[in-house]
């Protein structure tokens, strides 16, 4: 499991595969001709990225007659987000419910 938590981290570290990742947010099943619309990355460095992307588990391809659609996958930063973020996030919620007890308590 650590070698797919290094790939997605890795996927995730350069900004224009973020962008991408992005572009597939707002509009899933792209093409690789509509995701190279628009962009200053040549269509051989979005096919590197996208890749990459595949690679992690954050693309998923689609084969629909000729063409290939790209569709995000958010289970890899789900699952980042749980082992990385989630539990650190509890005990500083635990500890923010007690002081807010505590501050109820000296105001009774």
């Amino acid at each position: 499991m650590d070698a797919d938590v290094d790939q997605v981290f890795k996927a995730l570290a350069d900004p224009g595969r973020r962008f991408l990742l992005d572009r597939l947010h707002a509009q899933n099943g792209q093409t690789l001709g509509q995701l190279c619309e628009n962009l200053d990355m040549s269509r051989q460095a979005v096919t590197k990225h996208l890749n990459l992307l595949e690679q992690a588990g954050l693309v998923v391809t689609v084969r629909q007659g000729r063409e290939k659609l790209h569709y995000l996958n958010p289970v890899p930063i789900h699952e980042i987000a749980d082992r990385w973020i989630n539990k650190y996030e509890r005990g500083r919620l635990r500890i923010l419910a007690e002081l807010k007890k505590t501050l109820e308590g000296n105001h009774e």
